[in-house]
């Protein structure tokens, strides 16, 4: 069996065969969550760290939600801007298509390393994940609700982690999830990390 992961980097709340789906390349592509500026925006270069953090949030004191995600498209050097993505009511956002059945149910982790150990990383709550930036929330029956909440992830801990299937799949399938990043009004330090998002699941 096979999945493919899409970004839906179109205007339009659409499914992945009627919708603007971009494929992501697991093995190089990257996904970057940003202010947003000149150089970071749709359609730009692939941006370098000086340009990342010139585009940073500025800590305020208030909580804030990271306004732009992007696909960083490696084969083609470009940002490819996830429209979408974040606190909207959009229910398809990224797309998990597999092509036949699963053992297991399928899982989002977010981890800040490939050995899928640590969660110590700043935006995954420095070792707490309840405190995460990250949330998200499974898509592919309903809208996510305006403003929705989402469920904090950072790891693998009952709750901090999303069930993109609630049981195993009895056969192809396309699931779907949204993510936003929400800054908490007490965060002081502001950096640039990189995590480890992992979709788990069992083959048949």
């Amino acid at each position: 069996m096979s999945l493919k992961i899409y970004a839906n980097i179109g205007l339009t709340d659409l499914a992945l065969l009627v919708g603007s789906y971009e494929e992501i390349d697991t093995d190089n592509d990257s996904l970057i969550f940003s202010k947003g500026s000149i150089e970071v925006a749709d359609g730009q270069p692939i941006p370098n760290s000086t340009q990342l953090n010139s585009a940073g949030i500025l800590l305020t004191g208030i909580e804030q939600t990271v306004p732009h995600y992007f696909l960083a498209d490696n084969s083609a050097n470009l940002l490819k801007e996830i429209h979408l993505m974040g606190s909207g009511n959009y229910q398809h956002v990224l797309a998990f298509d597999f092509d036949s059945e699963t053992a297991s149910p399928v899982t989002l982790e977010i981890w800040d390393n490939e050995d899928l150990d640590s969660i110590e990383n700043v935006s995954l709550g420095s070792g707490v994940a309840s405190s995460s930036f990250f949330r998200g929330i499974t898509t592919t029956l309903a809208l996510p609700g305006p403003s929705w909440p989402g469920s904090r992830l950072a790891g693998s801990s009952e709750g901090n982690f999303l069930y993109l299937s609630d049981e195993a799949l009895a056969g192809a399938d396309t699931l779907y999830c949204t993510l936003k990043i929400v800054f908490p009004a007490i965060q002081n330090l502001a950096g640039v990390n990189a995590n480890v998002m992992a979709i788990k699941y069992a083959s048949v």
